[in-house]
């Protein structure tokens, strides 16, 4: 059945979306999450003077207290949403994000706006697991890692965008104005939603918010293998792209002495790294997701090596320095866009039935240790890109053993 009949099956009263305005509907739900993290990375050395200082190293805590916060909101917006329907969960989430991002906006201090990140992140998690629900709702297998892809192309302008934005508006208002754009672009993406998208979820196919149910739901997706370690690569791959988030500002500032372009070359790479994602909703179909997960963590795996083993031996203090590091973060980024919409499709196609719980379980567990596995990364930064590209290389090599284990079914679904 095709998405347009199963959303005019839904809510027959409303006339159903498009696909294109299906996928970009939910890739800007997805992208209040890449918005929130961005934009905020060319105003992180406003933030230190200001708040912090001067400690760029303690100001990244504000990119990774939002991750954090949205790990564990993804756990509980899954199952609520479950039991009360995508559109209110994905509402209520977003009022959070925006209380929360009027109180960033009036912080006074670091630990008061970090406060706020966090909750803030928590808020972000109901757009942002609706939106994969929504998708489960609607696809499986194969078709649905296609169309995670066509979404996360989309999703990918965001990054394109949005440093210069941020730098735009903390140029124009200061970094407090961010977070103002933070509440408007939120506001904007759920008055789409639920004045386009009819509700995914019928109320007959809804599960109650029990504890016992909860459990029983949390038991079944625990107990299957395949989900297991299908979300601890996912988890693994979370750490790579947040390794090179966390350190990006910093070593565009400190070792190469670019913080004022920093907006422009994030852009480009985030430009670049968007046909990872367009280049699997091509080949998933055909090739299938291991082969794809498994030759991107392959060549991810390689570069990274060489790319520690010149760093160790020549440093940055040449001409191929500063080139090198930027297809680092192209290589780093284009593995998420390949293999995170593959990975959430393996563990997810046995659990259609409890889509939301699961959605929740598996983003709420992988991006929550990503987040903590690459924040020593962010800590241990010693003025050069070489504790990120240590921890690249750890992350993609146990990603890559972990792959032997997993399976997908051998027909299309």
């Amino acid at each position: 059945m095709s998405a347009s009949a199963d959303i005019a099956a839904a809510r027959p009263s409303r006339a159903p979306v498009s696909q294109p305005e299906l996928i970009a509907l939910v890739a800007m739900l997805m992208a209040t999450v890449a918005f929130s993290i961005d934009a905020m990375l060319p105003a992180l050395p406003a933030i230190a003077r200001d708040v912090a200082g001067g400690d760029q190293a303690r100001t990244a805590l504000v990119i990774a207290a939002f991750m954090l916060g949205m790990g564990a909101g993804t756990l509980f917006s899954g199952p609520l949403s479950d039991a009360f329907g995508r559109h209110r969960i994905a509402t209520w989430g977003a009022v959070l994000y925006i209380a929360a991002a009027l109180a960033g906006a009036m912080a006074d201090s670091l630990e008061t706006l970090i406060a706020a990140r966090l909750v803030q992140g928590i808020g972000a998690a109901g757009p942002r697991i609706v939106a994969l629900a929504i998708i489960r709702d609607l696809y499986s297998g194969r078709q649905m890692a296609r169309i995670v892809s066509f979404t996360m192309t989309v999703f990918a302008l965001v990054p394109v965008l949005a440093p210069s934005l941020g730098a735009g508006l903390e140029w124009a208002f200061g970094w407090r104005g961010i977070f103002f754009a933070f509440a408007i672009f939120s506001a904007l993406s759920i008055l789409w939603l639920r004045l386009r998208l009819p509700e995914t979820l019928p109320a007959e196919s809804r599960r109650p918010f029990r504890l016992a149910m909860l459990k029983a739901g949390l038991t079944e997706i625990v107990a299957h293998a395949q989900v297991r370690r299908a979300t601890a690569t996912q988890a693994l791959i979370y750490t790579v792209l947040f390794a090179c988030l966390l350190s990006s500002q910093p070593v565009f500032d400190i070792t190469f002495d670019r913080a004022a372009t920093f907006p422009l070359w994030f852009g480009l790479v985030a430009a670049v790294s968007a046909g990872g994602s367009f280049l699997n909703a091509r080949i998933v179909v055909r090739l299938g997701m291991l082969r794809v997960i498994r030759g991107a963590l392959s060549v991810m795996a390689v570069y990274a090596a060489l790319y520690l083993a010149l760093l160790l031996t020549t440093g940055t203090a040449h001409a191929l320095g500063f080139p090198l590091y930027l297809l680092l973060l192209i290589a780093g980024f284009s593995l998420a866009g390949l293999c995170i919409g593959n990975l959430n499709a393996l563990a997810m196609q046995p659990l259609g039935h409890i889509a939301g719980l699961a959605a929740s379980t598996i983003s709420a567990v992988a991006t929550s240790a990503g987040a903590v596995m690459a924040i020593p990364v962010t800590l241990l930064f010693d003025g050069t890109p070489r504790a990120a590209a240590i921890g690249i290389l750890v992350a993609t090599v146990a990603a890559l053993t972990l792959t032997r284990r997993l399976t997908e079914p051998a027909e299309p679904l």
